[in-house]
């Protein structure tokens, strides 16, 4: 589906996405595959309402949200993914490095969480081509409580209302690929996301002006993603004329 004249979005499996592109096509794939650890299946999905025990020992209350036990994160994916990804990127962000039975010699991204004292992982681990370097980004996400902004993240955002709808067990802040895009995508790059998940990835390249080619597995979660990209989009052409969208995408051709 094409969503924007940039943002295009299917739901199919990710190696017959890539089969269609030739070698290097893609400047720069960022994605974020499964990481093998029944995160479909953790305590804050409907099905189970179980405490989370927090490090110090006690027991916090979760609100419990409406996702559904899946089968999507059982595994890693296969070495002929990998294969796949790096034939048709030139550069890749690959979140979840640390749990890949991978070796991938390059640059880390550390996404530090700041979610407090529970058990829930302090930060997650991307690995970056782009650099051979250890890179951090401060971003508090932690339930209904997120950061500010990509300058500010160790600042918590006050209005709840401004806060980012969870629609994904696994769903990252848009601030964070904001970031990457800031970071390491350049002008006029064709980006590729082969697990869609809760759009996020979308609706920060289309802010930025870059054209996305993503799909996502899941019928659910792709739905979901669809309506969450096509809101964002109508509420940014509602705040901005014609002209003034036009200036800011010209800004990344």
């Amino acid at each position: 589906m094409k969503i924007t004249e940039k943002i295009t979005v299917t739901n199919e499996d990710n190696m017959e996405l890539m089969a269609r592109y030739p070698d290097g096509y893609f400047d720069l794939a960022i994605v974020d595959p499964p990481y093998g650890i029944n995160v479909s299946k953790m305590q804050y999905t409907k099905a189970d309402n179980r405490k989370v025990t927090q490090k110090n020992g006690s027991s916090l209350k979760v609100k419990k949200l409406n996702y559904e036990h899946k089968e999507w994160d059982n595994e890693t994916p296969t070495q002929e993914y990998f294969d796949e990804l790096f034939r048709v990127s030139k550069n890749q962000i690959i979140w979840g490095v640390n749990y890949m039975p991978i070796l991938l010699n390059g640059g880390r991204i550390v996404w530090n969480k700041l979610n407090g004292d529970n058990s829930f992982s302090d930060s997650e681990i991307a690995y970056c081509s782009l650099q051979n370097k250890v890179s951090a980004f401060d971003f508090i996400w932690s339930g209904m409580i997120q950061g500010f902004d990509a300058v500010n993240g160790r600042k918590q955002q006050g209005n709840k209302k401004l806060n980012e709808k969870r629609i994904h067990p696994t769903q990252k802040p848009v601030k964070l690929y904001s970031w990457l895009l800031d970071k390491y995508a350049k002008p006029g790059d064709r980006i590729l996301d082969t697990h869609l998940g809760s759009g996020s990835i979308a609706i920060a390249c289309h802010d930025y002006g870059f054209e996305l080619t993503a799909c996502e597995l899941d019928k659910d979660y792709y739905n979901a993603s669809v309506e969450r990209i096509k809101r964002h989009v109508a509420f940014n052409q509602s705040l901005f004329s014609p002209e003034q969208l036009h200036q800011q995408n010209a800004l990344f051709q």
